[in-house]
């Protein structure tokens, strides 16, 4: 009877390591014959013993440059800060790195907290910048053309509350308009 890959791996993975059990056991709890287990378990070891260690393994490099972020960034700054030629290699090498990058990002972080650029900003971020600056402008126009308005309205209220308070009303300003009127009519 034939079985899958997947199986024999799994009855392999329960005869080895942390809570192993024997291949007699196992032939009894699955039904497969233990010298065919023994087998298996055999096959897998000779496998293993032909593929190298991980520390052998070359590292496998990725096609695309990894994507840092500022925090990651700032983590390699700190660490390289007053390390010695062989320990900054160490590092340098354990992220990846080139101590060509790592001055770029050390001068970017100089130019951040001093307030100046080291690289001029591209020119879709010089555009969007642009758009934002002369959006500020025309609700800055906005703005002090409504404070304007209001400010204006509010005078006319006080000044209507004032003439209220001196007894002018709608309806006596109605009465002089209509004398007015008249005496033009006249």
């Amino acid at each position: 009877m034939p079985y899958t890959d997947a199986f024999k791996a799994q009855m392999v993975k329960r005869m080895v390591g942390p809570g192993a059990v024997s291949a007699s056991v196992l032939a009894r709890q699955v039904g497969v014959s233990q010298p065919t287990l023994s087998q298996w378990r055999r096959e897998a070891n000779r496998v293993a013993a032909m593929t190298p260690p991980p520390e052998e393994k070359k590292p496998v490099l990725p096609s695309t440059p990894k994507k840092w972020t500022s925090e990651e960034k700032l983590r390699v700054l700190v660490a390289a800060q007053g390390l010695g030629s062989e320990e900054l290699g160490a590092l340098l090498r354990s992220e990846g790195l080139h101590e060509a990058q790592l001055k770029e990002w050390q001068q970017a972080a100089a130019g951040a907290l001093s307030g100046t650029c080291a690289e001029p900003l591209p020119a879709k971020e010089r555009k969007r910048l642009a758009a934002a600056e002369k959006r500020v402008k025309e609700l800055e126009r906005e703005l002090h053309r409504k404070e304007k308005a209001l400010a204006e309205t509010a005078a006319l209220l006080v000044l209507e509350k004032k003439l209220q308070a001196m007894g002018w009303d709608e309806r006596h300003l109605a009465d002089e308009d209509d004398a007015a009127d008249e005496k033009s009519e006249k």
